[in-house]
């Protein structure tokens, strides 16, 4: 009788223990993957359990955005699995873009931008909204003859002109994206003027692009684009090109860019196409048209 009220109570005690534990605010561990005896052992394979909670710990605000993950021998310790396990379940949420690792500092949830394409935005007004403090490292500043696709987009002459921004593209200091930006030199005579935003210079002189051409797809990275965005060699970057227009249609901008993967989450409004109205290009262009807000 004493015997079975021994094991009664502790059985009481190691449940209060285990609801004490998932209660403790500073338990980050627990708040994020609950208790080991909540992970099967007998359904999914561990290391998929275990990014499901990471998943879900990161839409609940649980693990926000640049918040360090706990050490893969803490969690292996916690929920009793292999660090094999742990790091699988981390290496696969890293290469999907939910977590960043930097050397000698940890396992981080990955800091991402949302950048609309339904409006025409410089990209320091997007990262001022955004509460992050935008920022440029010039690349190179230059006039010159434009190459054949500048000149095609821009729709310029042979002789024309025109002026170059390639530049380094910086939220708190952090690589956000590689930028090339053309401008007929008609518009824009010395590239020296620009110091900031380029939007901002073109909106002084008056010629701020009211709505703009899109065309995004995924590519790998080189090397050298890759050291300066300090990712690895190949990885999947979205490639932007931006043609930017007047309010007459003049093209006044050209704009290649290389966003990281894992930094930006591009949102875009669709509607039906019986109830919106056609905005003007052909559907052979390739293109989405913004307007500026």
């Amino acid at each position: 009788m004493l015997a079975s009220s021994r094991s009664s109570k502790s059985k009481s005690t190691a449940k209060n223990l285990r609801q004490d534990a998932m209660s403790k605010p500073d338990s980050l561990i627990t708040k994020i993957f609950g208790i080991p005896e909540q992970i099967s052992r007998h359904s999914a394979p561990l290391y998929l359990q275990l990014q499901t909670k990471i998943r879900e710990a990161v839409d609940a605000g649980v693990l926000r955005a640049g918040d360090v993950v706990p050490a893969e021998r803490e969690i292996a310790a916690a929920m009793k699995v292999s660090r094999v396990t742990v790091r699988r379940a981390i290496d696969d949420l890293v290469e999907e873009g939910l977590l960043t690792q930097r050397q000698g500092a940890g396992t981080f949830v990955t800091e991402r931008v949302e950048q609309p394409l339904n409006y025409l935005k410089s990209f320091s007004e997007i990262m001022q909204e955004r509460g992050k403090k935008p920022g440029s490292r010039w690349l190179d500043r230059s006039v010159g003859v434009p190459h054949e696709d500048e000149r095609v987009a821009l729709k310029l002459a042979v002789d024309s002109e025109v002026v170059r921004f390639h530049r380094l593209r910086l939220a708190d200091d952090k690589p956000m994206g590689l930028e090339v930006a053309t401008i007929p030199r008609q518009f824009l005579d010395n590239p020296f003027e620009v110091t900031g935003s380029l939007y901002e210079a073109l909106a002084e002189k008056g010629l701020r692009p009211v709505k703009a051409l899109q065309r995004l797809r995924a590519i790998s990275i080189d090397e050298t684009r890759a050291k300066l965005l300090d990712i690895p060699v190949d990885s999947a970057v979205l490639y932007i090109e931006r043609l930017g227009l007047l309010e007459d249609g003049v093209p006044i901008e050209f704009t290649r860019s290389y966003f990281p993967g894992d930094a930006y989450d591009f949102v875009a409004e669709i509607r039906n196409v019986s109830h919106y109205a056609p905005m003007g290009f052909h559907k052979s262009d390739g293109v989405e048209e913004d307007d500026e807000d």
